[in-house]
């Protein structure tokens, strides 16, 4: 696999347009009740019908995109609307916060616990109003936004179960989404507003998340930005530090930052060659700092999220910088993801694999894996070898 990226832009298109988002057209509309079915076994069949608000919005966004950025197809947007109608009417709690799911019908399950769910729909929805040019979805999507800023400090709110005070924590995740959402929601924000979200998140990121001396990206830490000894202090995330350098780059270079793009490669690096397992390849899913066992028992599964961030981030970060240790570590990564994750047999990809590599859930799709990593990843993939070509 030499540097031939006609032909890898060729296979992220014919994978994400012939495969991947036939098998979700096929199987997961709910025509009856609204929504999306998430819960779909290897073949497609649906196995369970609950609804989980952040992979319904981020359905939802995927469609959208895809109706805004690549063609208008009308199936595409009809699909987007089926979603965003459904989420627009059972979404939402009486105050407008989102809730985490909903059954079938659209009754509420589990409380809005955390404000990812108003994240993937503030996202969802202001890429659906730019593809249907509703005005009602675009007021969803500014409220959902606006809920995100108002919670960011305290995201679970009254749902926290951690005492007050005694070792307060600050989340990756948090000024992360922020900034991935706020860039998608470019078209709807006050450029001033949009500049200074982005400015604080990539400041935030790259000084108190990122320990420079080890290159790593910690998980959680103090709120000045130090680390503290624990389970949660010691967490390293590897998928999610590689999702947010390849967020980072796609913020900095809008001002052409090289030497920000440079230092998010180096960290891609880093959390790869701190992640790799080396007996049988692939990436963990958790890891403590410090080599002490993780509080997470699944923390040695290969999970396909944080294989295909990584294919993204590898891809954007040599089309920038066309460094050939980013080369090198995107073709290993690239060999062992296509091999183990896509199922040519059935369509889109499998999501969770045991540490040697094998199968470990025989499904498609369920409460935490809908349509989004892998069809963003395949787009995204896509057009930077295009751009490479």
């Amino acid at each position: 696999m030499e540097h031939d990226f006609k032909q890898l832009a060729e296979l992220y298109k014919n994978a994400l347009l012939n495969d991947v988002i036939p098998f979700w057209e096929e199987h997961s509309i709910d025509w009856e009740q609204g929504g999306y079915f998430t819960c779909l076994d290897r073949t497609g069949q649906v196995y369970d019908t609950d609804k989980f608000i952040w992979l319904q919005n981020r359905q939802v966004w995927i469609f959208s995109m895809l109706y805004n950025q690549l063609e208008q197809r009308e199936n595409w947007l009809k699909i987007a609307a089926h979603g965003a109608n459904f989420l627009a009417q059972h979404g939402r709690d009486d105050e407008g916060n989102w809730y985490f799911a909903i059954d079938r019908a659209g009754n509420p399950l589990v409380q809005p616990y955390n404000i990812f769910s108003d994240c993937f729909a503030a996202m969802a929805f202001s890429k659906y109003a730019l593809a249907s040019g509703e005005a009602s979805a675009k007021e969803i999507a500014l409220q959902a936004y606006n809920n995100v800023l108002r919670r960011k400090e305290n995201p679970k709110g009254k749902y926290n179960k951690t005492y007050p005070g005694t070792r307060p924590l600050k989340s990756l995740a948090v000024p992360m989404i922020l900034a991935n959402l706020s860039l998608e929601m470019e078209w709807l924000l006050p450029q001033e507003k949009l500049e200074q979200v982005l400015e604080a998140t990539v400041q935030e990121v790259m000084t108190d998340f990122l320990d420079c001396d080890r290159g790593l990206m910690y998980e959680n830490v103090a709120p000045n930005g130090s680390h503290v000894d624990s389970f949660e202090g010691r967490l390293i995330n590897p998928g999610h530090g590689i999702e947010a350098m390849w967020f980072i780059m796609d913020i900095v270079n809008r001002r052409q930052d090289t030497a920000t793009i440079h230092q998010a490669v180096d960290v891609v690096l880093n959390i790869l060659n701190f992640a790799w397992d080396t007996e049988y390849g692939g990436l963990y899913y958790f890891m403590d700092a410090e080599g002490h066992p993780p509080q997470q028992l699944e923390w040695d599964q290969k999970l396909w999220w944080v294989h295909v961030e990584s294919l993204v981030a590898l891809a954007m970060g040599y089309r920038l910088t066309g460094r050939e240790d980013c080369w090198q570590w995107y073709q290993k990564l690239h060999d062992y993801t296509w091999s183990h994750f896509a199922d040519p047999e059935y369509g889109e990809w499998f999501g969770y694999l045991n540490r040697r590599g094998e199968v470990l859930l025989n499904l498609k799709g369920g409460k935490w894996k809908g349509c989004f990593h892998v069809p963003r990843a395949l787009y995204l993939c896509w057009q930077q070898f295009q751009a490479l070509s």
